[in-house]
């Protein structure tokens, strides 16, 4: 039986300057909100206040803050909780550090906290990504899916995932 490993999940550049710019206008909404909307007005209050700052909360929790590999599931560690993939029907694991290039999302997150949700590109066809730093990515293809994920040292993650599947190299 193998042991399973762990791996961060570093944030890239680019998710460090669209968290920055989302938390930035996320935060400066409730503000002018506040400064130059009618006093009285609940409505006004839901938009300009409590939607924002939700926004910004529920993201949070949202946030990839690293891998668990074991012999059969791949755990995405969030904020509190984590996200449950199932190895079975792996068929291959690569490093790919271009895999997510011209991607377009078809729902999900687009760089608060992370990079997370359907994606589809010519490359990989649709696929569902949970990332932080696109430099680091690894495809994992199943049978019927294809899953991208950007753990720290994308090599070790591959031959770990490898050995722990029985995957050829």
């Amino acid at each position: 039986m193998h042991q399973g490993a762990s791996f961060n999940a570093p944030w890239g550049t680019s998710l460090k300057v669209m968290t920055v710019i989302a938390v930035l206008i996320l935060l400066s909404v409730p503000v002018l909100g506040l400064v130059t909307g009618p006093g009285g007005s609940i409505f006004w209050k839901i938009n300009m206040l409590v939607l924002p700052l939700s926004i910004l909360a529920i993201a949070v929790f949202f946030m990839i803050r690293g891998y668990q590999l074991t012999e059969d599931t791949l755990l995405v560690q969030r904020l509190g909780w984590k996200s449950r993939i199932d190895l079975s029907g792996l068929v291959s694991a690569e490093a790919d550090p271009q895999a997510m290039s011209k991607s377009i999302r078809t729902f999900g997150n687009g760089g608060l906290f992370c990079f997370a949700g359907a994606l589809r590109n010519r490359k990989l066809g649709g696929y569902r990504a949970f990332a932080t730093d696109l430099k680091s990515a690894v495809v994992l293809r199943f049978e019927k899916k294809v899953i991208v994920v950007t753990p720290e040292n994308p090599a070790y993650f591959v031959s770990r995932i490898k050995e722990l599947r029985n995957l050829k190299s």
